[in-house]
């Protein structure tokens, strides 16, 4: 079986890969030994998800594992904000606050569209070093009411298009199917 890092030490994140990508054997950063925080100081979804992965393929590299990695960088962006929260989603309102975040995007959202979209970003390197990338949307609308789950900090607030509910109400399978993070993955299976 196929052996693939994942870099992140997102228990969900690492749960969502692993049932999508049901025939490849998901590595978490704990299962390689790597324990350094990655700094992602990309300017969009794309370059994060590089950063993360090219980082963790050096670390393979050195420890003469040769594995194939996989990273991903996510986040809601609204039209009417010019894309934010964007890349800072999860630090919208300064830190990893969800009730803060949700707070501020409403109050930036007061009287402006509410047409919004998440998106994934992954970057895939096989273990070769060759670099792909692949991206994910989904697309629905803020809404000011926060409905269902509110764990995943948007989620709540976004009434997709596709399932005509938030995020937030949608049970794991649901989401899944139409998520952003999802659509990425299953561009990812096309090559693997």
């Amino acid at each position: 079986m196929r052996k693939i890092v994942l870099a992140s030490n997102n228990k969900h994140k690492v749960k969502e890969f692993k049932e999508m990508l049901g025939n490849v054997e998901i590595l978490t950063l704990e299962s390689i030994g790597f324990t350094e925080d990655i700094e992602e100081t990309g300017k969009t979804f794309e370059e994060n998800a590089l950063i993360k992965a090219r980082t963790i393929k050096e670390y393979l590299n050195d420890k003469n594992l040769d594995y194939a990695v996989v990273a991903d960088d996510s986040g809601l962006c609204c039209e009417a904000l010019n894309g934010a929260p964007g890349i800072y989603s999860a630090r919208y309102a300064g830190d990893h606050d969800n009730e803060k975040n949700r707070a501020k995007l409403r109050e930036d959202l007061q009287g402006k569209d509410r047409t919004a979209y998440f998106i994934c970003t992954i970057a895939f390197i096989d273990e070769e070093g060759k670099e792909q990338i692949f991206v994910g949307k989904t697309y629905g609308t803020i809404i000011d009411e926060e409905l269902g789950n509110k764990d995943f900090c948007f989620d709540c607030m976004f009434h997709s298009d596709d399932l005509d509910k938030t995020f937030g109400e949608s049970t794991e399978e649901e989401k899944n199917s139409v998520s952003h993070r999802s659509r990425a993955i299953e561009k990812l299976k096309e090559v693997l």
